[in-house]
C-alpha cells in the first residue's frame, strides 16, 4: 500500500498526463485503503495536492452554508425562546438553559459516533439525516412546551443529533474542496450561521408575539425542512474518510493535539453564556423583549462577521495565530466590558466585540485542525477534538445560571449577573493560554504565518 502511494505521490510531482478524474478516482482508492498511520499521513498530503479550491466546491459551500442558517442560527437564538418559557412560568432559566445546552453538547458526545455515521452513509446523506432530525425536533417541541421532560427530549436529544451531524458534515468537508482558501471557505459556512442566528432573532420574537410559543417551534421546524433538505443534497464528499481507526490514539501523543484539546474544551464554557442570557439581561435593564431579540441578533449579526473576517484572517495571517486573538478577546470583553454595561450604549459595544469574537472560534477552529493534520485526517482529529467540548456545552451556560441565582437572580438587576460574567471571562481567558501554548508549540518565532 505504500508504494502504491509513493508511485502516485511521484506521478503527480512529475505532473503526469491523467485527466483530473482519473487522478481523483486514484488519489480515492489510495485515501479509502490507507489503514496505517504512514499510509493516511501520505494520503492526507496527496490530498492536499490535489485540492480544487474552487469550482464545485463553492456549490457545496452553498449547501453548507445554509445547513450551517439553521442549525447555528437556531442554537444561538435559544435565548429568545428561554425568556419566552420563563415568563410563561414552565422552569427556571437555569433549567432550561440545561435545555438549550444538551443540544449543541451532542456535537461533543457524538462527534467520534458521527465521524463512522459519515464514513458509512457518506456526507450528503448525513447532512440530509442531520436537517431531518433537527426540523422533527423544532417540530415536536411544540407539543412540549407545558413539558420540561418532554423539551429535554425535542429540543434537546432530537435537535441534538441532528445538530451534532449537521455540524461535522459542514466542519469536514471544506477542507477537501479548498487548501489556499480553506480559511475563506469556512469563514463563509460559519458566518451564515450567525446571519441565521440575527434573522432568526428577530422572526422569532415576531412569532412568540403572533402565534405563541408552540406554533414557533413548529413554524421553525417547517422552515428548517424546506430549505435545509435541498441544501443538504448539496453536500457532496470528495474523498471518504480513510479506513483508520475512528479514534487515533496515536494523536495522543502528539502535543500539539492534546493543547488544541484542551483549549477547545475550555472555551467552550464561556461560549453560549452571552447569546443564552443577553435577553434576560436585557429584561433585567427594565427593556422589552423585542429589545432583547434585537441585542440577540447584534450580537448574532457579529458573529457573523466575525467568523467571516477569521475566514480571511486564518489564510493570511494564519489560523492559529487567528484562534488565539478570537479567544483572547473573547475573554476581555467579558472581563472589562460586560460587567460595566448598565445601559444600552456600552451593552451593544460589548455584543459587537464579544459577537464577532466568539463566532471565530467556530470558523477557525476547523481551519487549525485541517491545517495541522491534514484534509484527509480532519474528520477524525474533529470528532476527537469536540469530545472534549461536551462539559462545556452542556454546562457551561447553565453553570452560569447558577451562579446568577445564587447572586439573587434577575430580578435584582444588572449587578447579580457579574458574578456570572466573570466566571465566562476567566474560563476564556484559560483558554486563550492554551492556544497560545498551541501556537508556540508548533513554532516559537512571533511573527511567522501559522
Amino acid at each position: 500500500m505504500t508504494t502504491q502511494l509513493q508511485s502516485t505521490s511521484t506521478a503527480i510531482e512529475l505532473q503526469d498526463r491523467h485527466s483530473p478524474e482519473e487522478r481523483l478516482n486514484r488519489l480515492t482508492n489510495d485515501v479509502a485503503n490507507a489503514t496505517d498511520e504512514d499510509e493516511v499521513m501520505q494520503a492526507s498530503r496527496l490530498a492536499d495536492s490535489e485540492v480544487p479550491d474552487g469550482g464545485k466546491g463553492w456549490v457545496v459551500i452553498a449547501g453548507c452554508a445554509i445547513i450551517t442558517w439553521w442549525f447555528v442560527g437556531t442554537s444561538y437564538c435559544w435565548g429568545v425562546l428561554q425568556a419566552a418559557l420563563v415568563k410563561e412560568g414552565l422552569s427556571t432559566s437555569s433549567t432550561l438553559a440545561f435545555v438549550g445546552s444538551l443540544a449543541p453538547a451532542c456535537i461533543s458526545f457524538l462527534g467520534i459516533l458521527n465521524v463512522r455515521v459519515i464514513r458509512k452513509l457518506g456526507t450528503r446523506l448525513s447532512a440530509l439525516l442531520g436537517v431531518f432530525l433537527l426540523g422533527l425536533g423544532e417540530t415536536l417541541s411544540g407539543f412540549a412546551i407545558h413539558n420540561v421532560k418532554g423539551l429535554f427530549a425535542t429540543a434537546g436529544v432530537v435537535m441534538g443529533i441532528g445538530i451534532s451531524l449537521c455540524f461535522m458534515v459542514v466542519s469536514v468537508t471544506p477542507a477537501q474542496y479548498f487548501r489556499a482558501k480553506r480559511g475563506i471557505a469556512n469563514g463563509i459556512v460559519y458566518a451564515a450561521g450567525g446571519l441565521g442566528g440575527a434573522v432568526i432573532s428577530f422572526l422569532l420574537n415576531a412569532l412568540l408575539t403572533n402565534v405563541g410559543t408552540a406554533w414557533t417551534f413548529r413554524i421553525l421546524g417547517f422552515m428548517t425542512w424546506a430549505t435545509g433538505l435541498p441544501a443538504a443534497y448539496l453536500v457532496k464528499q470528495r474523498l471518504p474518510i480513510p479506513r483508520s481507526e475512528i479514534v487515533e490514539w496515536r494523536l495522543l501523543r502528539d502535543t500539539r493535539f492534546v493543547l488544541l484539546f484542551a483549549a477547545g474544551a475550555i472555551a467552550t464554557f464561556p461560549l453560549l453564556v452571552p447569546p443564552f442570557f443577553l435577553p434576560l439581561y436585557t429584561d433585567s435593564m427594565g427593556m422589552a423583549s423585542s429589545t432583547g431579540a434585537a441585542v440577540l441578533a447584534a450580537f448574532n449579526f457579529s458573529s457573523a462577521m466575525g467568523r467571516l473576517l477569521c475566514g480571511f484572517c486564518s489564510d493570511f495571517v494564519g489560523p492559529l495565530n487567528t484562534l488565539f486573538f478570537s479567544i483572547t478577546l473573547s475573554a476581555l470583553s467579558m472581563l472589562v466590558l460586560w460587567p460595566v454595561s448598565t445601559s444600552i450604549g456600552p451593552l451593544i459595544v460589548f455584543v459587537i466585540i464579544n459577537g464577532m469574537a466568539n463566532g471565530g472560534f467556530f470558523s477557525t477552529m476547523p481551519t487549525v485542525v485541517g491545517t495541522v493534520f491534514g484534509s484527509a485526517r480532519v474528520s477524525v482529529a474533529m470528532g476527537m477534538i469536540v469530545t472534549g467540548w461536551a462539559g462545556g456545552y452542556l454546562l457551561g451556560a447553565p453553570i452560569a445560571g447558577y451562579i446568577l441565582a445564587a447572586s439573587g437572580g434577575q430580578d435584582r438587576g444588572v449587578s447579580a449577573y457579574r458574578p456570572a460574567i466573570f466566571y465566562a471571562g476567566g474560563m476564556a481567558l484559560v483558554a486563550a493560554l492554551m492556544a497560545i501554548f498551541v501556537r508556540l508549540k508548533t513554532d516559537a518565532r512571533p511573527f511567522k504565518r501559522l
